[in-house]
């Protein structure tokens, strides 16, 4: 094998056989494959595309790349959710405690926030003592004793996809399909779940903007999911407008404590439930009421055990950004619109995400909503609140703010997106 005949193949618009997908996965991985020339392999793939099988053949290869885990030892059946990503996308919070208080265990691996986007990792360890990395013996402990685990992938599960993710995200093939769904699926199938929820989002907030693609990218990761023996629906949901009334790290946490207290946004707490009935019906689950575990605080106390076994205070404070600027509604009437890749873009710029891997983010930063599409506001009154410790933020944040909202005259009728769009099984 050598990778320009691979390169060419693809480039050429041909298909790779399983031994070139074989080769220069491995090869890649133990840095035979300069990163230019996988480079120009994404690039092609980009381009041109691969079919059903290809996929499944690659993401096999990233599996093969490193180890597998395995929760046969568990007393209870395993159910996974993967979100693609979005603005106030706080669900994996109170989801996992949520479903594992009502008999499932949940084996979350979950990442960081680069972009818009948050990261569920980031937000959690803004709970003061909390640990994202855990050897897999403390892993499995910790699902053992709770129902539920929200960790960092280790370095073993599909190192391939690893290298592979870093090399998309700085030469422009992050949006090639067959690359997305081979490395959301490579982490989750290594992961040994026995039944996984995706939650692919469509919108401006989302990765996929229309829901064609959405649609191409869910049946993809449910096709290599159910190939490879783990039951797998996806659901397509609405970004956008952000989720909640929060984007930020501790206000997202804030505001996932108050739904496993029985509170929070409407929105929050529906699409919630709706991942929870599909999480507990895949792992054959059926006589369990999720909503009954939000409103009897079982949900609240798999969360306060799940924290404090990862060494977190699920009673600490939270941090507070030293800095707040209020937004002002401009005119009276009904906020018809509210952009979510702009309030994603402006949370980032005010310290809540990041731009490399390797950059801090800040606890405290981001941004508080106080109307969302539908409402009736009143000129003058607070639309948002920013927060962030570094005031020189705000003239940055705001210019990405500009345009993110319409306000129609009183009496403007509205008609809300549904949250969950479509399901695919």
């Amino acid at each position: 094998m050598d990778v320009i005949s691979v390169i060419r193949t693809k480039r050429d618009r041909g298909e790779l056989s399983p031994e070139q997908i074989d080769w220069v996965i491995d090869a890649y991985t133990r840095g035979v494959v300069a990163d230019e020339q996988m480079s120009a392999l994404a690039m092609a793939i980009l381009l041109n595309g691969m079919n059903r099988a290809e996929i499944k053949r690659w993401t096999a290869a990233m599996i093969a790349s490193g180890e597998r885990m395995n929760f046969d030892s568990l007393s209870r059946p395993t159910a996974d959710k993967h979100s693609t990503g979005g603005v106030g996308d706080k669900i994996t919070l109170p989801l996992a405690p949520l479903v594992a208080a009502c008999g499932a265990a949940v084996p979350q691996l979950s990442g960081r926030g680069l972009g818009h986007t948050g990261g569920t990792l980031d937000k959690l360890e803004s709970i003061p003592g909390w640990r994202a990395l855990l050897s897999n013996e403390e892993m499995l402990h910790v699902l053992d004793t709770t129902g539920a685990v929200i960790c960092a992938a280790g370095d073993g599960l599909a190192p391939a996809d690893k290298k592979l993710y870093a090399l998309r995200d700085v030469t422009g093939t992050v949006e090639a399909i067959p690359l997305i769904a081979s490395s959301i699926m490579s982490k989750k199938i290594a992961e040994g779940t026995g039944s996984l929820v995706l939650d692919v989002k469509v919108g401006t907030g989302a990765f996929m903007k229309n829901i064609e693609d959405a649609r191409e990218l869910a049946s993809t990761m449910v096709a290599l999911g159910t190939d490879s023996g783990v039951k797998t629906i996806a659901l397509l949901t609405d970004m956008s407008t952000p989720l909640g009334l929060t984007a930020g790290n501790a206000l997202e946490i804030r505001e996932s404590v108050e739904v496993l207290a029985g509170g929070g946004p409407s929105d929050v707490v529906e699409l919630t439930l709706a991942l929870a009935r599909e999480m507990l019906d895949a792992a054959g689950i059926k006589d369990a009421d999720p909503a009954k575990a939000l409103a009897d605080g079982s949900a609240m106390d798999v969360w306060r055990r799940m924290i404090a076994a990862q060494g977190g205070d699920p009673d600490a404070a939270l941090p507070v950004a030293r800095e707040q600027h209020v937004v002002t509604a401009p005119s009276s009437g009904v906020l018809t619109r509210l952009d979510a890749y702009g309030v994603g873009v402006g949370a980032w710029r005010l310290g809540a995400g990041r731009a490399r891997k390797e950059d801090p983010v800040q606890a405290g930063a981001g941004i508080e909503l106080h109307a969302k599409p539908g409402d009736t506001v009143v000129a003058g009154q607070p639309l948002m609140t920013l927060h962030t410790d570094t005031p020189e933020k705000f003239e940055y944040a705001l210019a990405s703010l500009e345009g993110t909202y319409d306000i129609a005259p009183a009496g403007t009728e509205f008609s809300a997106t549904p949250i969950v769009l479509d399901r695919i099984a």
